[in-house]
């Protein structure tokens, strides 16, 4: 992997992880169009790499993560249906993260999806509170498992997640980075585990590529986060179902025709 590569790949996890357009579809969107082989360091990084966008979520939230014992078992109770899938079904994940036109479908599904959350889950519907319940928080994880699916967006099925619950947009949103924290870790952890089992120990031209690309993921998801909460005061859902919808038939098409993305 050369620095450009991971710049790019940095880029892309900043500005995709918390917007509800998929950034593992994103990651893999990115990887095909540079031609990259699918080798078990690039798989690391473009899961690693989450670690800075959390953080990003970490810093701008940090007053909420220093606040009641609380907080942490609601994190933990949306944590677990997620969890217990991710392990039950990891192989099975894997495969459907080889495929691009899996990729496609659901970015172009989850699009249409999102032409209608709008009319679906009106501002006026919203609870008056900002607190979400045990049981809100079970129901947006399993929202979470949803998204396993690689394409679909675990930022957008748990939001959509939280505004069944009747939660206001900023909340669902709110919900959702923080959820995003657990998730992540667990997910680099195994990452990592998997790569010390195969590889051993990251070289220390590895572990740089890694730790710049974690500081551009963090920057730029700093920047992700405080653009889409405006967004959401302003503006519908629907703009990122057409872009869903328009990536998803791109990709779609791309493998009808037998086009590597590599071509474009």
């Amino acid at each position: 992997m050369s620095w450009l590569h991971a710049f790019i790949l940095a880029l892309v996890e900043g500005l995709t992880e918390f917007l509800p357009v998929s950034s593992t579809g994103h990651m893999i969107i990115a990887t095909g169009l540079m031609g990259m082989p699918s080798s078990d360091f690039v798989k690391l990084f473009t899961v690693a790499i989450q670690l800075g966008a959390i953080a990003a979520v970490v810093v701008m939230y940090w007053k909420r993560f220093f606040q009641t014992f609380v907080f942490y078992i609601k994190l933990l109770v949306a944590f677990i249906p997620a969890a217990c899938i991710g392990i039950l079904l990891g192989d099975v994940i894997d495969n459907l993260l080889e495929s691009p036109l899996g990729v496609g479908i659901s970015l172009f599904l989850g699009g249409i999806v999102f032409l209608f959350v709008d009319a679906w889950f009106p501002p006026e519907r919203a609870s008056l509170s900002n607190e979400v319940s045990y049981g809100q928080a079970l129901k947006i994880g399993f929202f979470q498992c949803i998204a396993l699916i690689p394409g679909v967006s675990r930022s957008g099925a748990t939001i959509v997640g939280g505004l069944t619950q009747k939660l206001s947009r900023k909340t669902a949103a709110e919900f959702s980075f923080f959820l995003a924290v657990p998730t992540m870790v667990a997910a680099t952890g195994k990452k990592l585990y998997d790569f010390y089992k195969h590889k051993g120990l990251p070289s220390s031209e590895e572990i740089k590529v890694l730790a710049v690309g974690n500081v551009i993921a963090f920057v730029v998801a700093l920047l992700a986060i405080k653009f889409f909460i405006e967004f959401l005061s302003k503006h519908e859902f629907k703009w990122f179902g057409w872009y869903r919808i328009a990536i998803g038939a791109l990709i779609i098409l791309l493998y009808i025709f037998k086009i590597p993305l590599s071509v474009l």
